[in-house]
């Protein structure tokens, strides 16, 4: 692997310089410091795929805390060699979290910068192991290969090769990297209070999350929330079902939940989905966990169904206006049954506005300027929610700016190592523009 890893670096270097120098000089638009930015970048090739793969090769599951920080550890040398200031903001113990690396500088020059990254990956160390390997001379594989270590070394690429060319002096840029992106710690008034107060000093978030091709980018990103159904029923011998003993907890929460998908299956960007259930005569249902253990018989009608799941939405009202809905088809409780079910708010919706837009137009300048084509706002449904959703209402953003790939959150996830680093230098010249 390390005898075909090795001619891989060097032979995308020699692909890189040559395809790039070509469209570099047939573009005017760029100036000669940009050309140097793009230059240093493919110089530096080798030393970012090294990084993307040592830290694809540390296990960071959101619950692995010295995993976790490890990685955070990993970036901040990277970072603190070319002049920020590194910090690491811890959580209370209870939460259960590593906490978040901070890394920044202060000056006077352009927009001031927030660039969003997270450390953790939804791969725990109990699940099966899958390291940086080369699948072929244009994609690798590996645990959060593309969401988003790929996007934080895009990051760190991009601002090693602004440095190098000297044009980072003044600006103000912070890198804010979560340890727990995939699963956000509660309150989320505190494992993202920080988050928000640093982005409040700052003009614009640019989020790095895994990028939809090179043709797209995200303007908008839905909301996502929790929802927590228990319903009750009464345990009887099975042949008294639907009769005097009622129907019991699992078919009420079958109709509950299948009238959730009658009712709002139709409606844009609206999106819910039940993740775990459980149901029978004996249940230990662990919520924070999300594990469960049941017992029951087929000749038992079940006393217990639990169920959970996540509510997705564009805007506030969209998220209420479900919400009503779904209590009201809970309220309906078939015979013998009995029903509840509460909400939890997570992530909040980042809407389309006309700042996001901007910004996007100007990333289309940069990627047109550089040959690579013009860049779309993107179908906010097609995006899960993101930690740039909680700043959304402070700050014009971005998303969707890192590294692209398939099959994330799924063995076998995979990066575009032919887009990588074009992405990496569209991204280096855009923040240069919007610090000038």
């Amino acid at each position: 692997m390390k005898k075909s890893y090795f001619f891989f670096v060097a032979l995308s270097l020699v692909m890189i310089s040559v395809g790039t120098t070509t469209l570099v000089s047939a573009q005017p638009s760029l100036s000669t410091i940009e050309k140097k930015i793009g230059q240093t970048i493919e110089e530096q090739w080798g030393s970012t795929l090294t990084l993307l793969q040592s830290s694809v090769n540390i296990n960071s599951g959101t619950y692995n805390i010295k995993g976790v920080r490890a990685v955070g550890e990993l970036y901040a040398n990277e970072l603190r060699a070319i002049g920020f200031t590194v910090e690491w903001v811890e959580l209370p113990d209870s939460m259960q979290r590593a906490g978040h690396l901070v890394a920044y500088r202060k000056g006077t020059k352009g927009k001031k910068l927030f660039l969003i990254g997270h450390l953790d990956t939804v791969f725990e160390p109990d699940m099966p192991a899958n390291p940086f390997t080369m699948l072929n001379d244009s994609t690798a594989t590996g645990q959060g290969i593309n969401d988003m270590k790929g996007g934080d070394v895009a990051i760190i690429a991009a601002l090693k090769a602004l440095h190098q060319q000297g044009v980072l002096d003044q600006t103000t840029i912070t890198v804010y990297m979560t340890g727990d992106e995939e699963n956000a710690g509660y309150p989320r008034e505190i494992s993202r209070g920080d988050f928000i107060s640093r982005a409040k000093e700052h003009d614009i978030a640019l989020a790095f999350e895994t990028a939809a091709g090179m043709h797209s980018i995200a303007t908008a990103r839905r909301g996502a929330s929790g929802w927590h159904l228990e319903v009750e029923g009464r345990q009887a011998h099975s042949s008294g079902v639907f009769g005097a003993a009622g129907y019991g907890s699992i078919y009420e929460a079958t109709r509950i939940i299948n009238s959730f998908r009658e009712r709002l299956s139709k409606e844009q960007y609206l999106t819910f989905n039940p993740g775990l259930i459980v149901g029978g005569s004996e249940v230990l249902y662990n919520e924070e966990e999300q594990q469960g253990r049941v017992s029951g018989k087929t000749n038992i009608i079940s006393p217990r169904t639990f169920a959970n799941g996540d509510l997705r939405f564009i805007s506030e009202q969209q998220k209420e206006n479900a919400r009503s809905v779904m209590r009201e088809i809970v309220a309906q409780s078939l015979p013998g049954t009995k029903a509840t079910i509460r909400f939890v708010d997570g992530i909040p919706s980042m809407p389309p506005t006309k700042g996001n837009t901007q910004l996007a137009t100007q990333l289309s300048e940069v990627s047109q300027a550089l040959g690579l084509g013009k860049v779309e706002p993107g179908n906010p449904g097609s995006r899960g929610a993101g930690d740039i959703s909680y700043v959304a209402k402070y700050l014009d953003c971005l998303d969707g700016l890192g590294a692209s790939g398939r099959g994330a959150h799924a063995p076998g996830e995979t990066i575009n190592l032919y887009e990588f680093p074009k992405l990496t230098k569209r991204a280096a010249l855009f923040i240069y523009r919007l610090t000038r």
